[in-house]
């Protein structure tokens, strides 16, 4: 088979993909040699992977070809963000301390998503700790612009057709934020639709596993196979005249042109398509949850490393001690409760807020802008971090381009615990913006 017609499949998403291997006009071995095929072609600009298992991805394949359908991700490759311990590829975690670190076991998500057939083909890139200090990775859209964090090597891999699937983290704005920037459809869940086992801890109050992929018809598939969970398929036909509410958010000053105009372009189209579209105001007392995210973070991550810092001090990046270890080593058993407080006060608040006024999803951005030029900096979780904090289930929809060519989401945010409605809203919101 020609290179152009291995790069075709590799453009697939999951579902077509899966359709194909269903209807035995597609194998996974030849699928997974068409990802590899483009990885070869573009990984020396992109460098979203930190390992590649191609032999033993491809051996994977071949098995499958010639036994029964193993489940929902049948011969269907996937990436793992490298904050996640894989049982047969390194976990280095985005830190020279574990560059030779190999577990003995499989996170949830992974263990999971191979025993539904899916095929881990290497592990991706994640910034330090799954923190703010940049990884190798670039945009593939513009390699001198950054692909976000700290997903990185997650969004750029699904964005640039090295695979359909990958397995992220968010603790702030680490699904949503790459997934913009890169262009790829990301999805933060509901705090714990996914376990955590088996993925190294930031803070056991915000870290989320999430999930990217090129439509939300394959993050529904990706999250039933990931979280063992009934597989639910998108009916955005189901969906008739939701009522969403447009929060601003108290950062709306640093949302550039480009994102306003998303957010605007937005709310005409799905107006238009039969949605009610009202102003959602946040009261002035979420303004302090940015300061009560840091403190959270900050208090529990200088405990859950506090063997790295004490042992490998000079391994530790400048960048992990300005976010995490001084702001931690500068709060208080006090403030670490307080802000678990208002935490609590603001999750109360959103809940009633949202049934009472019989709102179905929110649209707000999904980041302050494009991603911005530059590789030193991951960008700012500004419009993430917030619903990161309530627990809600959030999917960034890249619809829109920036002055400079790059991708711009959007961002609908759901009601927490109601993931697999959110997931059609979020499917019929994509087709009226493709439509458009």
């Amino acid at each position: 088979m020609n290179l152009h017609l291995r790069d075709d499949l590799a453009r697939l998403t999951a579902l077509e993909a899966r359709t194909r291997i269903d209807e035995g006009s597609l194998t996974s071995e030849r699928l997974v040699a068409a990802c590899l095929e483009r990885i070869a072609l573009r990984e020396p600009e992109v460098e979203a992977w930190t390992h590649l298992d191609a032999e033993g991805a491809l051996a994977q394949a071949r098995a499958l070809d010639a036994g029964p359908s193993q489940g929902l991700l049948h011969g269907i490759p996937f990436g793992v963000k490298d904050i996640l311990d894989t049982f047969d590829q390194p976990s280095s975690y985005g830190s020279p301390i574990y560059r030779d670190h190999r577990p003995a076991w499989d996170s949830s998500t992974v263990a999971l998503s191979r025993a539904q057939g899916g095929i881990a083909l290497g592990k991706t890139v994640t910034t330090e700790f799954a923190n703010r200090h940049a990884g190798k990775t670039r945009n593939p859209h513009n390699p001198a612009h950054t692909p976000g964090g700290s997903s990185s090597g997650s969004a750029a891999a699904v964005a640039d057709f090295h695979v359909p699937l990958a397995i992220g983290t968010q603790t702030g704005g680490s699904v949503i934020r790459p997934a913009a920037y890169c262009g790829a459809y990301g999805y933060k869940p509901s705090l714990h639709v996914f376990g955590e086992s088996g993925v190294r801890t930031n803070t056991e109050q915000f870290d989320t596993v999430g999930i990217m992929a090129r439509s939300v018809a394959d993050l529904a598939l990706f999250k039933a196979a990931a979280a063992q969970m009934p597989y639910v398929p998108v009916a955005p036909d189901a969906v008739s005249r939701p009522r969403l509410g447009l929060c601003r958010s108290p950062h709306w000053d640093k949302a550039a042109p480009e994102t306003r105009d998303a957010i605007e372009a937005s709310r005409r189209a799905l107006e238009a398509a039969g949605a009610q579209v009202v102003d959602f105001e946040l009261p002035d007392f979420f303004d302090g949850l940015d300061r009560a995210h840091r403190v959270v973070c900050g208090f529990e991550s200088v405990r859950n490393y506090a063997d790295e810092l004490a042992r490998f001090p000079a391994l530790v990046s400048d960048d992990f001690r300005r976010e995490r270890v001084d702001v931690g080593n500068a709060s208080s058993l006090a403030d670490f409760r307080e802000a678990l407080r208002l935490g609590l006060r603001a999750r109360r608040w959103i809940d009633a807020a949202l049934a009472e006024a019989g709102i179905d999803a929110l649209l707000t951005p999904s980041a302050a802008g494009e991603a911005p030029a530059g590789l030193a900096s991951t960008g700012q979780a500004t419009f993430n971090y917030i619903w990161t904090h309530m627990y809600m289930p959030a999917v960034t929809l890249p619809r829109f381009t920036g002055p400079n060519g790059l991708p711009v989401g959007i961002q609908l945010v759901g009601r927490r615990h109601e993931d697999d409605r959110h997931l059609t809203l979020a499917a019929w919101a994509d087709r009226v913006l493709a439509a458009n």
